[in-house]
């Protein structure tokens, strides 16, 4: 039968390794997180046609593209670095907060080099209040972003019927659904962060370091 030291160094032992374990789990989500997130913020394709609008394109928080009334070819218009460019006010807010959201977890891959610097359950923690402020800063673009939707480039595309939050004859794509699940993965990862950093100054069972000090005595 083992002792209490032996067992507590076992519980030790196994602790840390599932502690390790869910912390590269952790960093391997965060970098496919920051890719999404790239992905989302270039991607023009937040909202398009369908088959009753009067002209075929797409919009993304910048970039945008609409077909020609006369040769059906798609014009497309629009820069991050140019934010006259951008067909409304709301989109360019829009197009700040998610940048800033994506250049925050971007931020959490770099501040993973700080484990080699800094106590592990600070690093935790400081990358989970990144990722949480990212998810904060993603909200405010996706409910600020269907302001813009009464802009005249919108309208010539999905109609007159569309106004601020109603888009007319046009549809949601994928790049905006997935920037809302975004949301929730970096309000889920943040929870991870921060567990994994309070459980970082807890590696020691109590009983463990009761029987160890006892046997130093």
């Amino acid at each position: 039968m083992l002792s209490a030291e032996e067992a507590a160094k076992i519980y030790h032992t196994n602790y840390v390794r599932n502690a390790r374990a869910i912390g590269v789990m952790w960093a391997v989500l965060t970098i496919c997180f920051a890719i999404i997130l790239v992905v989302v913020f270039i991607q023009p394709y937040w909202i398009g046609d369908s088959v009753n609008t009067p002209q075929a394109g797409y919009f993304g928080l910048f970039h945008y593209c609409i077909g020609n009334a006369l040769t059906s070819e798609l014009v497309c218009k629009g820069s991050a670095l140019n934010f006259g460019s951008i067909p409304s006010g709301a989109f360019r807010t829009a197009m700040f907060m998610v940048g800033s959201g994506m250049l925050l977890v971007v931020g959490t891959i770099v501040g993973l080099s700080m484990f080699w610097f800094l106590n592990a359950g600070s690093v935790y923690k400081i990358c989970g209040w990144m990722q949480l402020a990212s998810a904060a800063l993603l909200t405010i673009g996706c409910l600020i972003y269907p302001d813009g939707w009464d802009a005249p480039e919108v309208k010539r595309m999905c109609g007159e019927r569309t106004d601020k939050y109603t888009l007319g004859n046009c549809t949601v794509r994928w790049a905006f659904i997935l920037c809302i699940i975004c949301i929730l993965d970096g309000i889920l990862l943040s929870l991870v962060a921060f567990t994994l950093g309070n459980r970082q100054d807890k590696l020691l069972p109590e009983d463990f370091e009761v029987d160890t000090g006892a046997h130093g005595e």
